[in-house]
């Protein structure tokens, strides 16, 4: 077995959902479901077939996107895997449906961050070990960054 790090190239203002699914299916249901959740949201959904053709599978409402959700699939090539990409709204916004979809199997992450994908390789194909979302932390929070997470997250009425 071999190891390989995949880094995820999107532009900074576009959030990534890496997941595992199992099914053909995903590509049209998790475009469905953004889609019926998100009104001004560009997105795009690209799925890693595991058998028959053996494609990436790609749908979106925005070209560029969809290009880039494809070649990044295509760059972690690990079956039954998808990668989707949004810009202007956030993953709390469709998280919870995505996870309620029949075939999706589990989420890797949801993050604007920067990331990269923990690929094994072996004689069968390519899975997912994990991921690496964003930087290791600088230090403990003070009663200041607090007060700044807190306001923060009631500017974006996430809290009351």
């Amino acid at each position: 077995m071999k190891t390989e790090v995949i880094r995820i190239e999107k532009e900074k203002d576009v959030n990534v959902i890496i997941g595992q699914s199992h099914f053909i299916k995903t590509v049209e249901d998790v475009y469905e479901t953004i889609a019926t959740r998100t009104a001004n949201a560009q997105f795009a959904v690209a799925f890693v077939e595991a058998s028959g053709k053996c494609l990436v599978r790609k749908e979106g409402n925005d070209a560029a996107l969809t290009q880039c959700a494809a070649e990044n699939a295509f760059k972690i090539g690990a079956g039954h895997s998808f990668i989707i990409l949004v810009k202007n709204a956030y993953p709390i916004s469709i998280l919870n449906a995505l996870k309620q979809i029949q075939e999706v199997c589990q989420i890797f992450c949801a993050t604007a961050n920067d990331v990269e994908v923990i690929v094994a390789e072996t004689t069968l194909g390519r899975g997912i070990l994990g991921v690496v979302d964003g930087f290791q932390p600088h230090g403990i929070e003070t009663d200041e960054d607090c007060k700044e997470r807190r306001d923060l997250l009631r500017a974006l009425h996430y809290k009351l």
